[in-house]
């Protein structure tokens, strides 16, 4: 099954290799403007900035869109840009890009890659890089901004077009939400947003009805006990037994309580105790990350982690006053993002109608984050879309599926998608679509 399933990849990417896209005008417009955008995506993925930091892309940004005519509000959530163009009446479409990037060392050899180095939150230096593709969302919306703002007799409503902070932290949309985004400027009628991949041949689309990606909590257990000297434990209440007790017994949340039909993951991330061979310590730390789609699932899944570590500490004859302390990182919620069905099916025939079916496929939902699924949950009326364009170099994909070859992945220092074609693809169908559903 699986080696089918790797041949049909392989005959979708030859596929996808030897059929362009449907030749028009926006297509052509936006090839004719590569070589311009390229420098922008150069220039970005060379000076990436930390999340909440994004000083120099947004002011480089918003500068582009005064130019192109729209009225660009800065500072909103933080570093965040809002840019509006009123063009008659019709529906308002909000399109949006991510800005940060990650605290990582770029490894890819690129002639432009990141050197920069930042201070983090917490005061430590780290390098910088753009591992998760922000550069070309970032580029793509642009190249949408560009066409969109030359084509006004194509279309009548108002666009608002935003590049949102600290995607990488969660933090950015709840931000731009609080500052007011639905009272100070249109609230939209349509949200849409791409995400470059990295498991698809570049220039490949895939689209999610309905859930498509996961709530996305982090949590932390303080495991109290009673430390002491390891040649005696008698005397002791070992926390590192306790906490393995519960890292063993979360194992059940899913595989027990869960319907084998919902997803969900529970993963113990880092397990922190102890400081030398012969000393039992009196505490013990586990860092866990906890995903879902539903918020029944959530919640069932979030109570269990509770019940589980003070269960495990009153059968190990742990007193009232050490039991486990559970943290939930409410700040950090990532909630799940849903792409609006009947919504979503539309611009996937179109994407079809105009790329062909064979670079145009229905994906399966992911358990990854993405604070994008804040703008229709703030308003659930807002029909939204996320999709994915493929980013990997077509012969590495198809290296990948011949000969096993392993794909770096988002977040990875070697992530260095086919910028070109993640760019012209995104660009491309972010206007097609917001031409379709504002077409005069």
């Amino acid at each position: 099954m699986r080696k089918l399933m790797k041949l049909g990849l392989l005959a979708a990417a030859s596929v996808l290799a030897a059929s362009p896209a449907q030749a028009d005008g926006l297509k052509d417009a936006i090839s004719a403007d590569l070589p311009s955008l390229m420098e922008i995506y150069r220039d970005l993925h060379a000076n990436p900035e930390l999340s909440g930091e994004e000083v120099r892309t947004a002011a480089k940004l918003a500068a582009e869109a005064r130019r192109l005519g729209f009225t660009v509000t800065e500072k909103v959530g933080g570093t965040g840009v809002v840019a509006v163009m009123e063009n008659g009446e019709g529906p308002t479409v909000m399109l949006r890009a991510d800005m940060d990037g990650l605290p990582l060392e770029e490894k890819t050899g690129l002639p432009f890659a990141s050197t920069v180095k930042a201070k983090t939150r917490q005061g430590n230096e780290t390098f910088v890089m753009h591992a998760c593709g922000h550069d070309t969302h970032m580029t793509g919306w642009v190249a949408a901004a560009r066409q969109l703002s030359s084509r006004k007799d194509e279309w009548s409503g108002t666009l608002v077009m935003i590049l949102q902070p600290a995607e990488e932290t969660g933090e950015g949309a709840v931000a731009m939400l609080e500052d007011g985004l639905y009272t100070r400027f249109p609230k939209p009628d349509y949200a849409l947003a791409f995400h470059d991949a990295s498991g698809a041949p570049a220039g490949f689309i895939g689209y999610s009805p309905g859930y498509a990606l996961a709530n996305v909590d982090s949590v932390d257990i303080h495991v109290k006990g009673v430390g002491g000297h390891g040649a005696y434990p008698h005397t002791t209440k070992d926390p590192v037994v306790l906490a393995s007790r519960i890292v063993g017994s979360l194992q059940t949340l899913v595989s027990r309580e869960i319907d084998p039909q919902d997803p969900a993951v529970v993963t113990v991330g880092s397990f922190q105790a102890g400081t030398k061979h012969n000393i039992i310590s009196d505490e013990a730390l586990l860092l866990i990350t906890v995903r879902s789609y539903g918020d029944d699932t959530r919640a069932k899944l979030l109570d269990g982690i509770k019940r589980i570590a003070r269960g495990e500490a009153i059968a190990a004859g742990m007193p009232e006053d050490r039991m486990p302390v559970v943290s939930i990182r409410d700040s950090e919620f990532t909630p799940a993002t849903y792409n609006s069905p009947e919504f979503t099916q539309e611009m996937a025939t179109l994407f079809e109608g105009r790329f062909g079916k064979q670079r145009v496929r229905q994906s399966k939902p992911v358990m990854g984050g993405e604070d994008f699924s804040r703008y229709r949950r703030a308003d659930e009326s807002i029909n939204s879309m996320i999709f994915w364009v493929g980013g990997v170099p077509m012969a590495e994909f198809q290296a990948s599926q011949t000969e096993g070859t392993k794909l770096p992945s988002l977040h990875s220092p070697f992530w260095a998608p086919d910028a070109e074609k993640v760019i012209s693809t995104g660009a491309e169908a972010l206007t097609a679509a917001t031409l379709h559903i504002m077409k005069k």
